[in-house]
């Protein structure tokens, strides 16, 4: 029994405990909802409902014990209501007569409103019909505004007038008809403007392409002007360096400001393409307008291009060049500030076609020219165009290499004009030593191409060592440098000055020289002539040393850093040959004209009786040519050239007497002849030791002189006169005394060695013991001979 209390007590004590926990939730307004779904969840939703059952019986005991506690207070208010009550129903009353009184006022009041209202309403039309008014006002003046842009050609502004009207009153323009008018000219309006601005483009396009030959001729000149300001300054700074590496003090090169004139701006209106671009933006369509301008540019360059075929190139190229420059100088302006009307690509494309097209035509027209002139002509022009359009940003790559490819058919052009010139000079030169009467002659002549001989000015009328055709050569080689480096010049050459080396010498050997050989080696050219071929030669060579100079200077170099061994001509050399060879001819010549004076099997009786007093004839006249040979030579050749010729001819002297002893013609000879051709040949050692000392060529030649040329001949007739000629088999002697004479040549003469009967062998043996005794021997001499043979 206690134990069920207990349980009972401990189950009311758990509901108790949950139902206060409950009602506390309840008063203290907390959200029940989590506690319900729980109770669900865990299955005892009858738990629950029993639980607010009690709580909600716990709240009406609660409520019961509060009204006990405050009856009194309760029957105190429900007396004050009763009180309230009746003070309501009076309050009612007056107040239905006050509404009463307030519905007479009111409605006369109302009357007075809706009159008001109507007022207000009729205000508000009026209203609105005068901001109606004042719209339509405001677009018709919009619309009167454009008219008057349209009629002074304002473009733009009337663009701009159309787009407000659009953005800001179409819709607002209360009269439909209007708006509807309105609506349907703004398409026709901007489309009338496209084409107005359209036409101005194209007259701008007709204009600008007629002022292009003219901004290409003046960006042209203004390169030009730079150019010769350039070349002014190089000159200046040229001939100061050389001035200091010649020692003349310290020199320091400035350029003064003013020397530099500021070049001119071009000046062409844009403003007509700037205003179409930014109305055509406008417009919304600025791709349709860099289109149409894109095409249009390229028609007109693709028209200037066309090479005019009713006049020559050589009189139209500068209109042609000049034309394709100022296109591209407005293109240039155009794409850096007309905003993206031309970009960078499309400038390229026809940059691109232009030079294509320009290059080709260049090519075409050098390869029809035959004259430099018109080469030189327009190589300068397009290298003055390439330079000017550089200076724009455009690759001239291809025109300089068009030019460069050009180069050898000019120089073969200027080769041929060359070698007519010297054809010319050299057929009408009289080969007479040139005679200057005057100083300015002689500074024209001589010191211009340093062809001096000497420091000293001398005294006029002067005899120069070389004939006309020397100055004049040398002019034709200073006018063929000047066109080839005017030719290279402001090209694509880094080094002008090694491919003007290259073609002078070019020039040199293979005009010049082969000239000057053709003429050496005609048959019609006498000794004097030949003579003066040689000295020419040999100034020539001199000159070249003043043509690499002439070429140095006008590329712009020092001096100074070409005067150097590895720096001269080639055709220096082949100069010096040739004038080997013309001394050779000359030398030729001379012994040609020796032989007609000497002859000596024809001029001597190899049998004589007696031995001819003072020589035989001929000998005189070999000594009068000899003599005036190396006087004329002394006066135009150097020493050397002297030397050389003074030898081969006594040297041919001395093998014509040995020659003539070993003639077919010559069957026997007797000592009579060879005494006198002893006479002969002491003259010409006596000849040969005074010019050998008088020229002064004994004090640089000490090594062989004239008399030296003779010694051949000389130890023959020695051994021919010797009293003891079998000595010649002794090896001591020989060396001493025959070194120049050959065995077999000796056994030939020897043998035609023979004392007629009536000679000095044979009358004259019986009284003369000596000339027995040297006659047998000859006789030994030749047994020894035969048997060394």
């Amino acid at each position: 029994m206690n134990a069920k209390a207990k349980r009972r007590n401990a189950a009311e004590n758990g509901d108790a405990g949950e139902d206060s926990a409950l009602a506390a939730s309840i008063s203290n307004g907390e959200d029940l909802g989590p506690i319900v779904r729980l109770e669900f969840e865990m299955g005892r939703p009858e738990a629950l409902l029993q639980q607010l059952k009690t709580v909600a019986k716990k709240k009406e005991i609660e409520i019961e014990e509060l009204c006990k506690t405050h009856y009194e207070e309760f029957i105190l208010a429900v007396d004050e209501l009763r009180g309230v009550l009746v003070d309501a129903e009076e309050l009612k009353g007056e107040l239905s007569r006050d509404n009463l009184k307030l519905q007479e006022v009111g409605t006369a009041l109302l009357t007075k409103v809706e009159e008001l209202l109507e007022a207000f309403s009729i205000r508000k039309n009026a209203t609105e019909a005068i901001k109606m008014c004042k719209n339509c006002m405001e677009v018709l003046e919009l619309c009167a505004k454009f008219n008057e842009h349209i009629s002074k050609g304002q473009f733009y502004p009337a663009l701009k007038t159309v787009n407000l009207i659009e953005r800001n009153h179409l819709q607002n323009i209360p009269v439909k008809t209007l708006r509807q008018v309105i609506e349907k000219k703004i398409p026709v309006i901007r489309m009338y403007i496209e084409k107005q601005v359209n036409s101005q483009v194209n007259e701008w396009l007709v204009h600008i392409r007629s002022s292009a030959k003219s901004i290409g001729q003046t960006a042209i000149g203004l390169t030009a002007s730079s150019r010769q300001r350039d070349e002014e300054m190089l000159e200046r700074q040229r001939q100061a360096e050389e001035e200091s590496l010649a020692g003349f003090g310290d020199f320091v090169y400035s350029l003064d400001v003013e020397e530099i004139d500021e070049d001119c701006v071009l000046e062409f209106d844009l403003t007509p393409l700037y205003r179409a671009y930014h109305i055509h933006k406008c417009l919304g369509i600025p791709e349709q307008f860099r289109d149409y301008y894109y095409n249009n540019r390229m028609l007109q360059l693709d028209s200037d291009l066309q090479v005019s075929s009713s006049q020559p190139f050589v009189e139209s190229h500068q209109s042609y060049f000049a034309q394709i420059a100022g296109h591209f100088i407005v293109d240039d302006r155009v794409t850096r500030t007309a905003g993206g009307l031309l970009v960078a690509d499309q400038i390229e494309m026809m940059w691109v076609r232009a030079v294509a097209k320009m290059v080709s035509a260049l090519n075409d027209q050098f390869s029809r020219m035959d004259s430099t002139t018109h080469l030189l002509l327009i190589k300068d022009y397009v290298a003055l165009l390439a330079a000017t359009l550089r200076q724009y940003g455009y690759e001239v790559g291809p025109l300089i290499e068009a030019l460069d490819n050009s180069q050898d058919k000019y120089h073969g052009l200027l080769l041929e004009e060359c070698r007519q010139q010297i054809v010319n000079i050299l057929g009408s030169d009289t080969y007479k030593q040139m005679v200057i009467k005057k100083d300015t002659d002689y500074e024209n002549n001589v010191l211009f191409f340093h062809l001096q001989t000497s420091d000293i000015v001398p005294a006029f009328p002067y005899v120069a060592p070389f004939s006309a055709m020397v100055p004049e050569a040398c002019r034709t080689v200073r006018s063929f440098i000047k066109s080839s480096v005017d030719y290279l010049s402001y090209g694509g050459q880094t080094n002008s000055y090694e491919t003007v080396k290259k073609y002078l010498d070019k020039l040199l050997i293979d005009v010049l020289n082969d000239s000057l050989l053709s003429t050496i080696h005609r048959s019609d050219i006498d000794g004097s002539q030949a003579m003066q071929i040689a000295a020419n030669i040999a100034f020539l060579e001199r000159a070249c040393d003043f043509f690499i100079r002439h070429a140095a200077q006008l590329c712009g170099i020092p001096t100074g850093t070409i005067e150097r061994p590895q720096a001269t001509l080639t055709a220096k050399v082949v100069l010096r040959t040739s004038r080997e060879a013309a001394y050779l001819a000359l030398l030729n010549f001379v012994n040609s004209q020796l032989d007609e004076f000497m002859a000596l099997t024809d001029n001597i009786s190899w049998t004589m009786e007696e031995v001819p007093e003072g020589g035989n004839e001929y000998i005189n006249e070999v000594l009068i040519y000899l003599d005036t040979v190396l006087s004329a030579t002394q006066q135009i050749f150097p020493l050397d050239a002297l030397y050389k010729l003074g030898i081969g001819a006594v040297e041919h002297v001395s093998n014509t007497i040995v020659s003539a002893f070993l003639s077919d013609s010559v069957k026997r000879f007797n000592v009579n002849a060879v005494m006198g051709i002893n006479n002969d040949l002491k003259e010409l050692e006596t000849f040969a030791d005074e010019r050998f000392h008088s020229t002064g060529l004994s004090e640089i030649y000490r090594d062989r002189s004239f008399r030296d040329c003779l010694i051949e001949a000389r130890q023959l007739i020695n051994l021919l006169l010797s009293s003891q000629p079998e000595n010649f088999m002794n090896p001591v002697i020989r060396e001493k005394n025959y070194n120049a004479l050959d065995y077999k040549k000796v056994a030939s003469i020897c043998e035609k060695f023979k004392d007629s009967p009536d000679g000095i062998f044979g009358s004259l043996s019986n009284r003369n013991t000596k000339q027995n005794t040297r006659k047998k021997s000859m006789d030994v001499l030749k047994k020894r001979l035969k048997d060394f043979n």
